[in-house]
């Protein structure tokens, strides 16, 4: 293969890496465009004040300690209440569930007894061996008692 006339022989070179060249960043110099700093004129009095208070003296760092002491103080009942109120809450379902496992003990044992019962059996001796009657209408007296909600057993009936 023959080289033309003017061109070279030198190879392409290769750009390993990120193939964006990076850029220099542009500075622009505006120092006619910064503004100066102004300082504030400051008395004599406003500036001594501005530094005592700066400093803390001992009535404050007492002051301080006493308050991180009741913070602590706080913060440590609050932890106590919060840990009674979990110990009550967890005794209370506990309660909660011995109480359910009663009622379902009692349940069965109403259930076991009422079946054990027999009716006319209890209908067939009372009848026939003991001699028990219904009542008739005319046995049987109503009277209304405004009072209170019960009658009590040995109080007198009114007659009619």
């Amino acid at each position: 293969m023959a080289l033309k006339k003017g061109t070279s022989t030198r190879l392409p070179e290769y750009v390993y890496g990120n193939t964006a060249r990076a850029m220099e960043p542009i500075h622009k110099e505006k120092k006619h465009q910064q503004k100066p700093v102004r300082r504030k004129v400051v008395s004599y009095t406003v500036w001594r004040n501005q530094e005592k208070a700066l400093h803390m003296n001992l009535p404050y760092v007492i002051l301080l300690t006493m308050a991180a002491f009741c913070v602590l103080v706080i913060c440590v009942n609050y932890l106590q209440v919060q840990s009674t109120i979990g110990t009550r809450l967890a005794h209370i379902e506990e309660l909660e569930r011995s109480v359910e496992q009663m009622k379902a003990e009692n349940d069965a044992t109403e259930t076991r007894i009422n079946t054990s019962i027999d009716l006319d059996y209890i209908y067939k001796v009372a009848t026939e061996e003991l001699g028990m009657v219904y009542a008739n209408r005319n046995q049987v007296l109503l009277y209304d008692k405004t009072e209170s909600e019960y009658v009590r057993q040995y109080e007198d009936i009114p007659k009619q």
